[in-house]
């Protein structure tokens, strides 16, 4: 008898919260997402208000991000996972999850970002190549865009209604 190896998910995976703990991204099911990496000394931090914004318009109809602070672009994600999550909380009121600090690329990338990079190419090809890098997640699971950090979270809108519409 021959077995179909079971093809991952995003749901398969567990990240950290800030508290370290676990967090299955099961918990998510039927929700469309966003996955972004994030830092905040960065030149794209002022997105952080357009996260928000797009968090609060669409939240009540599906819609969750994912904010996952790295570090790994020009050191511009210092202090601790409770300082970054302070921060965000802080300057642009952001109510979105923050998860503990990553890595996207290299040998410690993530597991989640491994996976979300081997099944959406982008400029340079796998790589991530900055922070606020955003990966747009249907109902389903299924990687539908990713998106460069010069995109600015508003322009993705359209695509996310077209997502929450999809299934009734």
């Amino acid at each position: 008898m021959l077995y179909k190896k079971k093809l991952m998910s995003i749901y398969d995976f567990k990240v950290k919260d800030v508290q370290g703990n676990d967090v299955s991204l099961d918990a998510y099911k039927g929700k469309v997402l966003l996955i972004v990496n994030t830092a905040t000394k960065c030149g794209f931090t002022p997105q952080y208000k357009d996260l928000q914004d797009l968090y609060l318009r669409y939240k009540d109809k599906g819609f969750e991000i994912l904010d996952f602070p790295c570090n790994q672009f020009g050191s511009q994600a210092p202090g601790t996972n409770e300082e970054i999550a302070d921060f965000c909380e802080m300057k642009y009121k952001t109510t979105f999850k923050t998860f503990g600090k990553i890595d996207v690329n290299g040998d410690n990338a993530d597991p989640l970002y491994k996976y979300l990079k081997s099944n959406s190419k982008g400029f340079l090809g796998e790589a991530i190549k900055w922070n606020f890098t955003k990966f747009l997640i249907d109902k389903q699971g299924n990687i539908t865009d990713r998106y460069a950090p010069i995109t600015n979270p508003a322009k993705i809108s359209g695509d996310i209604e077209k997502l929450l519409d999809d299934i009734k």
